[in-house]
């Protein structure tokens, strides 16, 4: 997977398309991740001792990475790699090729 925990990055297609944020939680194994507030959904709770009010709250569900293009100093961009001479492996923009930190 070529996104990471931290990035920021915007929502390309769904109900939520154009709205950017960072990468809270990543899945590899089924491809998703969840974005801070992007696809909410409701959430009934009841009330317990870590949450003594209880009510609805709004939760950040999980969605396909597939949905989302990395923001990279401010433009949309496609992620590639590259082997540094030393032997590293980096993130590069496309197509520029400038090396994403």
């Amino acid at each position: 997977m070529k996104l990471r925990k931290g990035d920021t990055v915007e929502v390309i297609t769904g109900k939520d398309k154009g709205k950017q944020g960072e990468i809270d939680h990543v899945y590899p194994k089924t491809n998703q991740i969840i974005v801070h507030g992007v696809n909410t959904a409701s959430k009934h709770s009841r009330p317990s001792r870590a949450n003594e009010q209880g009510g609805i709250i709004d939760k950040d569900m999980p969605f396909d990475a597939s949905n989302v293009m990395l923001v990279h100093n401010g433009k949309k961009v496609r992620v590639g790699y590259k082997v540094n001479d030393d032997g590293t492996k980096v993130r590069v923009a496309r197509p520029g090729g400038e090396e994403i930190k």
